[in-house]
């Protein structure tokens, strides 16, 4: 018996008692393929022994040494090694639980630093559940629906979802920003605006990529009016799409990163990059918070840069990632039910519709998750109307499993045919 909430909804049946790699084992021993990773949490798969280590040694020294209170060695070293994966000017580093924290806490410093009240955010992104995320979110109605009314001061502008509208990159690109501009005149005056918030891959509304030219074009009209850049690297960042930080293959610089998920394979931990400069903008304890930087996730999470770094973790994923894909986009060229798969790195997204009508076909993607769990595969839903089956598999994930992975699906969309 189970006294759970009934309002947690989870995507599979499995109970899981362990794991181990890039497997899940549940209570009967059956081992399924793992191409969740959490949602992008266990990016150095379940239980590496490195990360278990450090964990373990950590519980027997500190477990919890509030950071408001005293400074710990494992928060201190890990904001230096963190620091060497960020661009030189984001050298403050502030640290709490989960990726909402640490969406609030950019939306509070950017209004901190600017004196403004509003935040641009983009259709289709995902920054949270709680108030002030839940309020930039445009990704479903599933976050604020029910928890109206929202915060104030957010406008939403279109991010380029060529797929939806038929268009090219490049057409989606240029009406993007024309409506950027447009809002300025119409919405949020430059000068009333603290922020933009953006996630460079899109996660939830279905595995998006940005363009360069639209992240250079919003990076352009932030410096030029003096708003703060954010980008929301929760789950695309930390090695995901083939580079440390999703941003980077567009050619920009963020004056705030929000990084979450895989930062410690596990434990709860998120954090905000900024200048010193701009941190020091802020107002004085406004961070903060009972669990953030907590020793043993900073233990864990050290453990995971050293494994990323050792093991080559980014490397393989844009390797493995373009397998995957290749892949992925042989099954969608012989089924008519895959539209598109889109993505980069080991971050894909595969867009199901009705072989008849070619419109979003959440019923379908719900079954082809139920059958490839019948076939030992765990997958997940994104998007607007659950349509699009995303694969996500730890960024320890090799040819061969993906290969495997790949023909357990094959096996459900032939249940389904």
């Amino acid at each position: 018996m189970s006294h759970l909430s009934p309002l947690l909804k989870q995507s599979s049946g499995v109970h899981a008692e362990r794991g181990e790699g890039v497997h899940l084992y549940d209570r009967e021993g059956r081992a399924y393929l793992d191409f969740t990773s959490g949602i992008g949490v266990t990016a150095t798969g379940h239980c590496h022994p490195r990360v278990v280590a450090a964990a373990q040694a950590q519980v027997g020294r500190l477990i919890h040494a509030q950071y408001a209170t005293v400074r710990h060695t494992p928060m201190l070293e890990l904001t230096d090694r963190l620091y060497e994966k960020l661009p030189e000017s984001l050298d403050a580093i502030a640290l709490s639980n989960a990726g909402t924290e640490a969406v609030e806490a950019a939306v509070r410093l950017a209004r901190h630093a600017t004196g403004r009240a509003n935040i641009i955010a983009f259709t289709g992104g995902f920054h949270g559940r709680t108030m002030a995320s839940a309020s930039l979110t445009s990704s479903s109605v599933k976050p604020r629906t029910g928890f109206h009314p929202m915060m104030a001061g957010v406008a939403f502008a279109p991010f380029p979802h060529a797929y939806r509208w038929g268009w090219t990159p490049e057409q989606a690109t240029a009406f993007c920003l024309q409506e950027l501009d447009h809002l300025f005149v119409t919405q949020s005056a430059p000068r009333d605006t603290a922020a933009m918030i953006v996630e460079p891959v899109q996660g939830e509304y279905g595995y998006y990529p940005a363009t360069a030219e639209f992240m250079q074009g919003l990076a352009e009209r932030c410096r030029r009016h003096g708003i703060v850049f954010i980008v929301d690297e929760i789950q695309a960042g930390y090695g995901r799409t083939g580079r440390f930080w999703s941003y980077e293959h567009f050619g920009v610089t963020p004056d705030i990163l929000i990084t979450a998920k895989g930062l410690a394979s596990g434990f709860p931990l998120s954090g905000i990059a900024a200048s010193t400069a701009l941190m020091e903008k802020g107002l004085p304890g406004s961070q903060g918070g009972t669990y953030g930087a907590n020793a043993v996730a900073c233990a864990a999470a050290l453990a995971t840069l050293e494994v990323m770094d050792e093991e080559k973790l980014v490397a393989n994923a844009d390797a493995v990632g373009r397998h995957l894909d290749e892949r992925l986009q042989a099954l969608a060229a012989s089924h008519a039910c895959i539209d598109e798969v889109r993505g980069m790195g080991l971050m894909r997204g595969m867009e199901i519709v009705d072989p008849g009508s070619r419109c979003a076909d959440g019923e379908r993607a719900a079954a082809l998750l139920v059958e490839s769990e019948r076939q030992g595969l765990l997958l997940l839903r994104c998007g607007a109307y659950g349509q699009v089956v995303r694969w996500l598999p730890p960024l320890i994930v090799t040819r061969d499993q993906v290969d495997d992975a790949v023909e357990r699906f094959t096996k459900a969309l032939a249940k389904l045919n």
